[in-house]
């Protein structure tokens, strides 16, 4: 199962749109080969501004957020990925714990908390909330819009591995940014998976050399479906 492009307007598909619903089966091969190649992220998202005649890539989240937003019918195929990629890391995968962000008050972002830890329980796992924030000392209940909760716990570091109380997970997912710098409770975790790693976050990453590295990509991707690589480069 996999995504399809689906055009909503009755107006004539414009060319760019027409070149990639044209070589989607060639545009699928180039994704499957270049993972092979290189380890993909293990979750993304990507803002796009569409000129309709131009379509190009302003940011790339790799804490990405806005799951609440998945569509009933999108789900089936979000649980399926989110089980490819715990059992390519970690098959043996029972407890994961997640790590937000610390501006818990953010009903639209808790609510895509929500609904990505509802997609790894259908996926199978055991799913709790911890807190970077060290004021979180005892679990805190926190009342969605949706009429659901959430439940952040205080991390508590053992050794060379972090969980909570009566939890120890062998992977562990951060849904935060790490803009802030890396705290050390995060650092020298030898015995777990850590997603994404901690070199991802913007305390070491720049957008600068991230584009830097699309303009290569942008160049082999537009070879690939005949265009102009204009058309898919925001050109920072």
């Amino acid at each position: 199962m996999i995504p399809h492009l689906i055009t909503s307007s009755g107006d004539p598909v414009l060319e760019l749109e027409q070149r990639i619903l044209e070589a989607q089966p060639a545009i699928e091969r180039w994704f499957r080969l270049e993972w092979m190649e290189h380890t993909p992220p293990f979750y993304s998202s990507v803002d796009l501004r569409n000129a309709g005649f131009k379509l190009a890539p302003v940011d790339t989240n790799l804490y990405p957020g806005g799951f609440n937003n998945l569509s009933p019918e999108m789900m089936p195929l979000a649980v399926q990925a989110a089980m490819a990629a715990i059992e390519k890391i970690c098959p043996e995968a029972k407890n994961l714990l997640v790590i937000p962000e610390n501006h818990t008050r953010n009903s639209f972002y808790l609510e895509n908390v929500h609904t990505l830890m509802r997609i790894f329980r259908q996926a199978g796992l055991n799913v709790r909330l911890g807190s970077l924030d060290e004021t979180v000392t005892e679990p805190m209940h926190l009342k969605l819009p949706s009429g659901g909760e959430l439940v952040v716990e205080p991390l508590i570091r053992n050794k060379l591995r972090l969980g909570l109380k009566d939890f120890d997970p062998c992977t562990i997912l951060l849904n935060n940014d790490l803009s802030g710098g890396i705290p050390p409770i995060l650092q020298g975790l030898h015995e777990q998976y850590l997603l994404p790693p901690l070199h991802a976050g913007w305390a070491v990453r720049r957008k600068s050399k991230h584009f830097h590295a699309y303009d290569d990509v942008a160049k082999k991707f537009a070879k690939l479906i005949g265009v102009d690589p204009w058309m898919l480069n925001p050109y920072f």
